[in-house]
């Protein structure tokens, strides 16, 4: 059984060398693995996230060249002092500071003998500092004046604080070499008591810290920049929120249109937001009771996402009830649209389906710019109505937009959409699909069942876009 002597003499030998190169390996691998994930984010600077991502990994990847470099230093042991000068103090020779090679020159050692008044350094000192090696080494009321102004009350009241109380020094302060160049310095030490007990001289390392300060700031200010963004962008979110709700139409559920007489339309329609992210776009749905009896009938999708596409939509279906109200058919209506897109300031792209039902002939009447027609279905099958002529609103000057006309039957379906109902999809796929639903839509008895249909069909995936579904359906 080893004795007491020998088991403290055994814990307080450094760890083997064994044991530290399984830690060297350890720490290169998981260099390795930080520098793959790191090279696989974005570096457009168009995310602040990604930006932030990028800081966050910079400042590990730089901890843990740090730590190899330490480990390396303890596995291969101090380098060796070189000779030193015939008055150099005797007391305790100032700790051979590490290798330039190993820690990039970044952490040098001193020390301060207030016995004899004498400092010493180590080369790796004065290259933190900017000295010149062949320069006496600063006494500690010296020290101060490499010191910013702002940062020696701080350095006063460690030193002072280790002279007179005994307390080891751990603190940061920035020095002003002869260059002009500020450095951020963390000094480390702790002193040295003589027979009495008072203090008879000082150690310390200081290390350059300034690239682990700037990497902090910069993820400091990655990070502000951050939620800066997003409380911008819930912000925005809310308010196009609250602006689309205020401009959809305010019923839900289902609606007859027109109020009065024995021929209505049995009306449903949903919004379907998108999931990828909180973002509200400019698609629209509406439904209105018109001043003669007829029914106007209108989807449409103003490109883009966030306030300004929003407010342009309202603009748009405001424009649509105008005109509509005013007598205004289909086909001129979107010839005006098309005119007051061409007129604002900001440039905008959309796409819509106008429709005006006339209940005492069962008559609609449509035209269409750059949208997915109508789909019809009767007896349970389904087809997509001919589509007449007409471009994207927005995209050229003076477009004329045709109509076209279909008489219904009690019973009939019509349902309007918007892009991005069937995700995944391309257009003519997910008319395909759409109109596959026309067994499952003979099968209920409202307008509001057959919504019900296409939301369980298509709600629950992953959509880039928001999207809008109305349907209506001939009763009488």
């Amino acid at each position: 059984m080893p004795s007491p002597v020998s088991a403290d003499r055994s814990a307080a030998q450094p760890p083997g060398r064994g044991s530290v190169e399984a830690l060297i390996t350890q720490t290169r691998r998981l260099k390795g693995d930080m520098a793959a994930v790191r090279r696989d984010t974005r570096n457009d600077g168009s995310d602040p996230e990604e930006r932030w991502q990028r800081a966050l990994y910079d400042l590990a990847l730089h901890q843990l060249d740090d730590l190899d470099a330490h480990l390396a230093q303890l596995r291969d042991g101090p380098v060796p002092a070189e000779a030193e000068p015939a008055e150099a103090p005797a007391a305790r020779p100032a700790p051979a500071g590490p290798s330039r090679g190993s820690l990039l020159s970044r952490v040098g050692s001193a020390e301060w003998n207030f016995l004899t008044d004498e400092a010493s350094w180590s080369g790796e000192l004065y290259e933190i500092l900017g000295r010149d090696p062949a320069a006496p080494a600063l006494t500690l009321d010296e020290l101060p004046s490499l010191v910013l102004d702002e940062d020696r009350p701080k350095l006063t009241a460690m030193v002072t604080d280790c002279l007179v109380d005994a307390r080891p020094i751990d603190g940061e302060f920035r020095v002003v070499r002869p260059d002009g160049s500020a450095r951020t310095v963390h000094m480390m030490g702790e002193p040295v008591l003589g027979p009495d007990g008072g203090t008879t001289s000082m150690w310390a390392v200081l290390r350059d810290v300034s690239e682990l300060r700037r990497h902090r700031r910069t993820v400091r200010d990655s990070h502000d920049s951050l939620q800066h963004h997003r409380r911008r962008a819930q912000t925005e979110h809310r308010l196009v929120a609250e602006l689309q709700e205020a401009v959809l139409p305010p019923w839900r559920g289902s609606l007859r249109l027109p109020h009065q007489g024995p021929r209505t339309l049995d009306l449903a329609a949903h919004y379907l937001p998108a999931t990828a992210g909180p973002r509200i776009g400019g698609d629209w749905y509406d439904a209105l009771e018109l001043a003669d009896g007829a029914t106007l009938l209108s989807v449409g999708d103003l490109t883009g996402h966030g306030v300004a596409v929003t407010s342009g939509m309202a603009m748009l279906l405001g424009a649509v009830r105008g005109m509509a109200m005013a007598g205004t058919r289909p086909g001129e209506l979107l010839t005006m649209l098309n005119q007051l897109l061409d007129a604002t300031v900001q440039p905008a792209l959309g796409s819509a389906v106008c429709c005006r039902y006339r209940p005492e002939d069962r008559t609609l009447v449509w035209a269409q710019a750059g949208h997915p027609a109508p789909l019809m279905y009767r007896d349970g099958t389904g087809r997509a109505l001919n589509a007449p002529a007409g471009v994207l609103l927005g995209a050229t000057t003076g477009a004329d937009y045709g109509q076209a006309e279909v008489t219904l039957e009690p019973g009939d379906l019509v349902l309007l959409h918007t892009d991005g109902l069937v995700p995944g999809h391309d257009s003519t796929s997910a008319v395909d699909r759409l109109l596959g639903l026309a067994p499952r839509f003979g099968a209920v008895r409202t307008a509001q069942d057959c919504v019900r249909t296409v939301v369980e069909e298509f709600g629950g995936a992953e959509r880039e876009d928001d999207a809008c579904v109305l349907v209506a359906r001939v009763t009488g």
